[in-house]
């Protein structure tokens, strides 16, 4: 009877141990899982750094301009008439009072011509009534009206002048004149454009500051201009100051003078303007790469000792404090091991430090509070970073060393 439930008990006590050992090994499994993740390293990440000195900053406003030429025309016609000569080609450079058109002026001289050969007559009619007034045979008011005739037919004449010499376009001062839009035999009415000039010598740029930096903004005051990132600025001063702000934008327009000795700057050219002002020493400044925006406001990562790697050796100095004197006289291979440690590098973290950053310039950033001499800072990398994240600092391609940033390079 016995021998009967020994067999459904050995296989109940193997189904309990087989059934325990599952749950067993799945506790082990997990809590091995769980300490493997807890202790395990993150791998460090490489970045770029740059040692925080404080520098000479160079202030400057920023703003956009277009250039044109400080005398530049669209020449027009002032009469109508017929293209008789055309006597420049396009990118000539002419002098002041050079003809630059010629109209059919047939018409108008043979009216001069008339015209005169009318006032020589009526010189002589004036002339015999005067004569005739001293000699008592003729009234005063014969003269009075040939003298009146005279001066008229004077008047036409002069007036069939400058109609004549509006049908000759001149050059009101000297520059390049361009493509023109006219050609031979075309009939031309009044305020039809015919060519461009523009002196190419001196040039102007005009721009806009905000409201802001209106007080900065002075009569004088040097400017950079620039085509673009790569171009050799050009040097120029402020003329011109607008006194109204306008309303819509809360904008001041302001127009300097650049010198164009070389022609390059042409009328019409976007370009980049910079407005330098007074220098400022002891200024905190960054990298623009280095700093970091996010809704809980601008923040930077700084490289530190790590908290481990500091520990031993401040632990340490109580225990060499309390060492018996006899201690303290070991022999010198004993302290090897301890050299050895100390040349090791030591393990670098990051610390995230909310900072305020101020004025900006070309790839610099002012930093007014939040950071110290001597930080070094992370300038490139952040995207892979957290606080507390292990580093190694390589910086040979770092954002520090470029030359247009204007930080010394380390």
């Amino acid at each position: 009877m016995i021998k009967r439930y020994i067999l459904p008990v050995i296989i109940l006590i193997l189904v309990v141990v087989l059934a325990g050992g599952l749950v067993w090994f799945n506790y082990f499994r997990d809590g091995m899982i769980k300490q493997f993740f807890a202790t395990m390293q993150q791998p460090a990440q490489s970045v770029s750094t740059y040692t925080v000195e404080p520098v000479v900053w160079t202030p400057n406003i920023e703003a956009i301009g277009t250039v044109s030429a400080i005398q530049g025309v669209e020449l027009a016609v002032e009469v109508a008439g017929i293209v008789k000569d055309i006597p420049f080609t396009a990118n000539d450079t002419v002098e002041k009072g050079a003809p630059l058109l010629q109209l059919d002026d047939a018409i108008e001289k043979a009216d001069i011509v008339a015209a005169k050969a009318q006032d020589v007559l009526n010189d002589q009619t004036l002339a015999r009534a005067r004569t005739l007034n001293t000699r008592g045979v003729g009234a005063e008011s014969n003269v009075d009206t040939a003298q009146a005739a005279s001066l008229a037919k004077k008047a036409e004449i002069a007036k069939l002048e400058a109609v004549m010499e509006q049908k000759l376009l001149k050059a009101p001062f000297k520059g390049t004149v361009g493509i023109p839009r006219i050609e031979l035999g075309q009939y031309l009415s009044p305020g039809t454009v015919v060519v461009s000039l523009q002196d190419l010598s001196t040039m102007r740029v005009d721009f806009t500051v905000n409201e802001q930096n209106l007080n900065l903004i002075k009569m004088g005051q040097l400017i950079k201009l620039s085509l673009s990132d790569a171009d050799k600025p050009y040097e120029g001063q402020i003329t011109a100051i607008e006194p109204r702000i306008d309303p819509s934008t809360r904008l001041v327009s302001v127009r300097a003078k650049v010198d164009n000795p070389e022609g390059k700057l042409r009328p019409g050219q976007f370009a980049q303007v910079r407005v330098e002002l007074p220098k400022e020493e002891g200024v905190f400044t960054l990298p623009q790469t280095a700093l970091v925006s996010s809704l809980y406001g601008d923040y930077i990562y700084v490289v530190r000792p790590a908290p481990d790697a500091a520990k031993p050796a401040d632990a340490a100095k109580p225990a060499d404090a309390a060492k018996p004197a006899a201690d303290a006289a070991k022999p010198a291979d004993a302290a090897k091991p301890d050299a050895a440690a100390e040349k090791k590098e030591p393990k670098l973290v990051v610390a995230q430090v909310f900072v305020k950053p101020g004025r900006r310039s070309g790839l610099l950033v002012e930093i007014t509070k939040g950071l110290n001499k001597g930080d070094i800072v992370v300038t490139a990398g952040q995207n892979r970073l957290n606080p507390g994240s292990v580093v190694t600092i390589v910086n040979d391609v770092n954002p520090a060393n470029t030359t247009d940033s204007g930080l010394p390079k380390k």
